[in-house]
């Protein structure tokens, strides 16, 4: 069966555990903090268990997600060729202030690429979804949503500048070529808001594996682009710290990088 074929059963499959782990503890739930001082709460473990659980039923692939340790992470992605990588909740700090801007991200890996990806926002509703060579969709309708093009001086752009070293962060605060940006606190989503459209062009200083695994492919199979700050291949970067620049239309996306990389 293609990965393709798969997809409604992870769209169901991921639904489920939405309504059932995550969904019932939204606001009513506590958060304490990891080692390296993120936010994680009981839905966060419910739900990665409950993927843990139903993801070997659609693939028999083992199942990395974000709250494991770093050892059991490296040890699973440096001894299986396919490979399920979530993140039971992006946007954590979203999820127990009660923004709704969260989301369940899921991409099954082989060999070392994305093959199938679905990123759900469990209060919208929208699931985000791809299968390699087969397209992107939100709910049914293709990505992307809209098909006009801004100047680049009227672009929406979303920023993540926590992890952006040397002078760029001061110059998209001074001088940046766009309209207006955005920083909504959820990478997943901020892929899949570049594929649809929402945003034009997007640039983040440093992402691990569960925050692109599934959006860089639903924004590849949208038409979109994307390198990261010190490697024109997108893939020679870090896997476990990846920079990312990107935009869905072509002019932007070489207008957009062009300016970010001469301005790092």
């Amino acid at each position: 069966m293609s990965d393709a074929a798969l997809l409604d059963q992870l769209i169901q499959t991921v639904r489920h555990v939405a309504e059932t782990e995550v969904m019932p503890r939204f606001l009513r739930v506590g958060a304490s903090r990891k080692d390296d001082g993120t936010l994680f709460t009981e839905a966060d473990l419910e739900t990665q268990r409950a993927l843990e659980r139903e993801l070997p039923k659609i693939v028999a692939a083992p199942v990395l997600g974000e709250e494991m340790t770093p050892e059991e992470q490296s040890a699973l992605w440096n001894e299986n060729d396919a490979l399920w990588v979530i993140d039971p909740i992006d946007g954590t700090t979203n999820f127990v202030h009660g923004l709704p801007y969260f989301a369940i991200s899921v991409a099954l890996m082989r060999s070392g690429r994305p093959t199938l990806a679905l990123v759900y926002n469990p209060v919208s509703k929208e699931a985000f979804y791809a299968a390699k060579g087969a397209g992107a969709f939100l709910n049914g309708q293709p990505l992307p949503l809209k098909r006009h093009v801004p100047q680049m001086s009227e672009a929406i752009a979303g920023v993540e500048v926590k992890w952006l070293g040397g002078r760029l962060p001061q110059r998209l605060s001074s001088v940046a070529p766009y309209g207006s940006q955005r920083n909504l606190g959820a990478s997943t989503l901020d892929w899949c808001y570049i594929a649809a459209g929402r945003f034009d062009v997007y640039v983040h200083g440093g992402q691990r594996l569960w925050d692109y695994a599934a959006g860089c492919l639903i924004l590849e199979e949208a038409g979109g682009a994307m390198t990261s700050l010190y490697h024109t291949d997108y893939w020679a970067d870090d896997i476990w710290h990846r920079s990312v620049v990107a935009a869905l239309n072509p002019g932007l996306f070489t207008q957009w990088t062009h300016w970010v990389k001469t301005n790092i």
